[in-house]
């Protein structure tokens, strides 16, 4: 029997790599008779295996109690960052775990602060309350510190470390003590002695906190009435989802404590798909906007949050139902890509395990095989109604390195590879660079970027060398000169003969090239000016210093002379071309090096570490502003060659805090020391080649 939608909880379980979030879910599945034993289903994934860690959003589906639950796992590293984004535009909760011996991390702050942007309400799990340190009311005490919410406990501890072993209700005041054996059975008991002050002042608290919310139970609360427990809990689910509060559970993942009793409060509390806020999107037809409302029984939209590559079964694209339902064999429309699709196969899915099912109805997530055009960020619609829902915004990249497969065979493999890798996440990208001959890729950082390699080389059976980009160095000039180059050659027959005099100018950064001619009598006939033109641009593919594309440059043609029989249009190419490079010796030749603006996202503390990073790096600092809380942004001008190693850098200075943001601003002037230095690396590349 189908689960009514009001009985359906998505949640994406955020925070920390080793905070236990697989654990978690695991530990529900396990509860609801969905798996067996804890620790085998969520991270199947082989690379996930030999990483002992969660890589990408996977799923835990399971019912209980007449509701259906969706969980997502995320990765607990800031390189996959766009996983917790991803996942969280898709769920209706967001769930902070926290591992209760290390605290409040960095992962725990950058993925609250991504629950807040796409406006989620969020309740926090302490975690591993059994470990060593674990430490319950310090956490909680950081958490009041750190975020700007209403932080509000609804289960406390009994006992800590070792002698860890049940739970105080804080909202029905009753305690439960659990079986050591892992099975997850609990007795209720009374409120231990040495806990009855803190619980009643925190219960107090409680109280206090919820009726706030609420002026009709205020009223009531300040008149002396007894507010009951239903009462509360259902102004505590209103004020829940509204983001007014954040409910604290705790327990042990792996001891089974305290799990059912988060499951009952995200049964009770937790927002179902139709208190979703409504959803910002874009009519196909005309471009207007649109606000999408959660409704049951209106045409279907479905989001495409996820996407996994497997060159066996196919592409796999998740959706969220975002109005409406989809059956097996419905056919949809791709608004993005204005493609036609059909849900051959609909999946619910728990780890690797999926379960086909009939129909996805409002807030459903689903998997739907093969796929022909869709990617991440697409929209699938009944034809009747055509929507495009605006994606979430996701961090730009932040390093890049070249790939070049080891054997020429593989072109074509690693090109199909790197696409569909670039199609199920957002913060990936490749492009081959034609000036430089590079395939560059694109992530977060060094572990986002070795893992893409990983699963280039196991899905695609790629091998690859990787390096570091080359930088798309240029040459220009500073000066003018004023040459002349005569092609002169007689051998049998008819010989070669062209000759001109051009002059070479610099122009301003960024207006590329310009040719002109003030040919007088005739001297080099108009037939052949287009021949000089030409040579002059073939000229211009590499400049005099180190090889490099030359810009920035006006050429005048002004003069020369020509054979009635001798001259061609190759022999005033040839001349044209080694006139320029006499030229341009004379015009004072220099590099040009691409200019990145940069914004660094940096907690306060470590502003001023940051920007003396960027000036180490020839950067230019352009000032700094407020960011989020605790945040401050530097703004710089920073040659992209000094960038390659920021991200590592940026990390060790800001523990894991900090992040930017860059894109290409300008070509500039090398500083002739590192020139020199430049050129005579491209000369030793040069000579490799040969």
């Amino acid at each position: 029997m189908a689960v009514q939608v009001e009985n359906r909880r998505t949640m994406t379980f955020m925070g920390h790599n080793g905070s236990g979030k697989s654990t978690i879910i695991e530990a529900m599945l396990k509860l609801s008779g969905k798996i067996s034993e804890i620790g085998s289903t969520m991270n199947y994934d082989p690379l996930e295996k030999e990483k002992n860690t969660t890589l990408s959003v996977g799923f835990g589906t399971f019912e209980k109690d007449g509701y259906e639950f969706i969980a997502m796992d995320t990765p607990g590293f800031g390189d996959f960052l766009s996983e917790v984004i991803s996942a969280l535009f898709a769920a209706e909760n967001a769930v902070s775990v926290i591992n209760a011996a290390a605290g409040i991390e960095v992962q725990t702050e950058r993925t609250w602060k991504q629950a807040e942007v796409l406006n989620k309400p969020i309740m926090v799990f302490i975690n591993q309350m059994d470990k060593e340190r674990a430490d319950f009311n310090q956490i909680l005490d950081d958490l009041k510190g750190k975020f700007d919410k209403n932080i509000v406990p609804v289960y406390l501890p009994i006992g800590k470390e070792d002698s860890f072993k049940g739970i105080v209700d804080l909202l029905n005041n009753c305690a439960y003590v659990y079986s050591d054996d892992s099975s997850g059975k609990k007795e209720k008991t009374d409120i231990p002695k040495e806990l009855k002050e803190q619980v009643e002042e925190l219960r107090m608290a409680l109280v206090e906190d919820i009726v706030e919310t609420d002026d009709d139970l205020m009223e009531k609360y300040l008149g002396g009435e007894e507010i009951d427990g239903p009462t509360l809990a259902k102004a505590m689910k209103s004020a829940y989802a509204e983001g007014q509060l954040v409910p604290v559970c705790c327990g042990s993942a792996l001891k089974n404590i305290g799990i059912d009793l988060f499951i009952d409060l995200v049964k009770a509390t937790g927002a179902n798909p139709i208190q979703r806020k409504p959803l910002a999107t874009k009519m196909a037809e005309g471009e207007k906007d649109f606000e999408l409302c959660m409704e049951k029984d209106a045409p279907f939209v479905g989001y495409i949050f996820k996407a996994a590559v497997d060159p066996f079964i196919g592409k796999q694209s998740f959706v969220k139902v975002l109005s409406g339902e989809i059956k097996t064999g419905n056919a949809v429309v791709n608004v993005n890509k204005d493609s036609n699709e059909k849900a051959s196969h609909i999946y619910h899915v728990t780890g690797k395990e999926q379960d086909e099912i009939e129909t996805a109805t409002l807030g459903d997530i689903v998997s739907i095989p093969k796929l022909k055009e869709s990617e991440v960020g697409d929209t699938l619609c009944n034809p009747s109604r055509k929507l495009m829902v605006i994606k979430p915004e996701y961090p730009e990249p932040m390093l890049t390195k070249s790939v070049h497969p080891k054997s020429k065979g593989d072109i074509d493999k690693i090109s199909n590879g790197l696409s569909k890798l670039s199609e199920s996440d957002p913060t990936f990208s490749w492009e081959h660079d034609a000036e430089t001959n590079d395939t560059v890729i694109s992530g977060m950082g060094t572990s986002h970027l070795n893992v893409m390699i990983e699963r280039l080389k196991k899905l695609f059976k790629v091998d690859v060398e990787v390096g570091q980009p080359k930088i798309p160095y240029k040459e220009t000039v500073k000066g003018n000169s004023d040459v002349e180059y005569k092609h002169k050659k007689q051998s049998g027959g008819h010989g070669q003969y062209g000759h001109v005099k051009i002059k070479i100018s610099p122009l301003e950064r960024g207006k590329g090239f310009e040719f002109a001619q003030s040919i007088f009598g005739g001297s080099v006939p108009n037939n052949y000016i287009p021949s000089v033109e030409k040579g002059v641009v073939e000229a211009m593919k590499k400049g005099i210093l180190a090889s490099y594309p030359v810009v920035d440059i006006k050429v005048e043609l002004y003069d020369g002379s020509y054979h009635d029989v001798d001259s061609s249009d190759m022999a005033f190419q040839i001349a044209a071309r080694q006139a320029f490079k006499k030229g341009m010796q004379d015009a004072k030749p220099v590099l040009l090096e691409p200019i990145m603006d940069v914004e660094v996202h940096t907690p306060e503390e470590n502003s001023g570490d940051v920007m003396g990073e960027i000036t180490s790096r020839r950067g230019r600092p352009m000032g700094m502003e407020a960011g989020s809380k605790g945040y401050q942004i530097v703004k710089a001008t920073v040659p992209y060659a000094e960038m390659l190693d920021f991200s590592n850098q940026l990390s060790s200075i800001t523990s894991g805090k900090g992040y930017f943001t860059m894109q290409f601003a300008h070509y500039a002037e090398v500083p002739s020391n590192e020139q020199d230095k430049i050129i005579a690396e491209r000369k030793r590349e040069l000579e490799e080649q040969e």
